[in-house]
């Protein structure tokens, strides 16, 4: 089984457009598709959980502490964080990898920052 990915509303949607078209097959919801404009962090990350895909997100000033929260209690599939001056194309590289190379399994309740 391979990631799932859900974007954040703060996520550049210039990264899943370019991810997508690079690989067809990999699973990365958009944040409009899931239905998240408006929505606060706690409600994000509840989406994200449900649906079993891993957050992706600009949000590195709220969200860590919503997703400290959040696996006190609950069971998360995990939360990338990305630079918002990582170029675009550079978050795609890292994203592909984990996709490639990882199991859902390796980002349960495990917050990862690109770059790291």
């Amino acid at each position: 089984m391979k990631v799932r990915y859900q974007a954040d509303n703060d996520l550049n949607q210039e990264i899943a457009r370019i991810l997508c078209h690079r690989e067809p097959m990999i699973d990365f919801q958009t944040s409009h598709k899931a239905g998240l404009e408006g929505l606060s962090d706690d409600e994000v990350l509840a989406i994200a959980a449900q649906e079993g895909r891993v957050l992706v997100s600009h949000d590195r000033k709220t969200m860590p502490r919503h997703f400290a929260r959040f696996i006190s209690n609950q069971i998360s599939p995990g939360l990338i964080l990305i630079s918002q001056d990582l170029a675009p194309i550079i978050a795609v590289e890292e994203l592909l990898l984990i996709w490639a190379a990882s199991t859902p399994e390796e980002y349960i309740n495990r917050m990862v920052s690109i770059p790291m």
